[in-house]
């Protein structure tokens, strides 16, 4: 198996260690015997996403986001197509908000978003952010997990239908919502940070999984080895105990 993979604005978007998810993911599929190649896109780079299992965009801060929205918003169409066949989406912070209708910046101004999703993003009154770790509980297609991860926002996202997971601790979409992030059965967006992947390999096996059907429909989740993630399940479970989480 193959999986052909697109990281968005690598050299913007990458705040909080981002990488460190497209890392992981390597890894995984390379003990896995699965072939993964991982191409980069800066504002301005030809491509055709439709060519992809994989979309990841990371996390940036306002002034990223504010440079590159006019390069993502050309490629609203190709993304677009893109998804229509099959392509998985994988979104983080920053990159989460701008699939939304539109981000207010710290500085109250108005970002336009690719507007695939009625979700909306507005910033904190008086500078307050969403800081701290997070856990959640997440339903991904009939499998329950627990997630951790790290969230450092100052917006607030709203109207979101589908979320992710339901707050065990920590803030989420919202100081006020109870819920974090959206999931749709072909995009992920989520807040949590730290990055994601390396503490969560069940939401790294999952993405796989959902990449991997764009051109192998019949594959199930179960079908992937089972690797040994001891590691990561400790260091899942000391921040779990950290926030006196069952």
């Amino acid at each position: 198996m193959e999986l052909n993979v697109c990281w968005m604005y690598h050299d913007i978007m990458d705040l909080y260690g981002d990488k460190g998810n497209m890392m992981v993911l390597q890894k995984r599929c390379e003990e896995r015997g699965i072939s993964i190649t991982i191409d980069t896109l800066s504002i301005g780079d030809q491509r055709d996403l439709r060519a992809y299992d994989l979309l990841f965009l990371g996390g940036g801060a306002d002034k990223e986001q504010m440079m590159l929205i006019d390069d993502l918003l050309s490629r609203r169409e190709n993304i677009r197509e893109a998804m229509e066949q099959g392509t998985f989406v994988l979104l983080i912070c920053g990159g989460y908000q701008l699939f939304g209708q539109y981000y207010i910046s710290a500085d109250n101004e108005k970002i336009e978003g690719l507007k695939f999703f009625d979700y909306y993003t507005t910033t904190g009154s008086n500078g307050t952010r969403c800081i701290g770790n997070i856990a959640i509980r997440c339903n991904l297609d009939g499998h329950e997990i627990t997630a951790v991860g790290f969230e450092n926002h100052g917006g607030q996202t709203c109207n979101v239908a589908t979320p992710l997971g339901k707050v065990i601790s920590g803030y989420g979409n919202s100081f006020d919502s109870g819920y974090e992030g959206f999931y749709n059965g072909s995009v992920l967006g989520t807040y949590m940070h730290g990055p994601l992947f390396p503490k969560n390999p069940e939401i790294v096996d999952f993405v796989i999984y959902k990449s991997l059907k764009k051109n192998h429909p019949d594959v199930q989740l179960e079908d992937l080895i089972q690797l040994d993630d001891t590691l990561e399940q400790k260091a899942k479970e000391a921040m779990l105990k950290r926030l006196q989480v069952q």
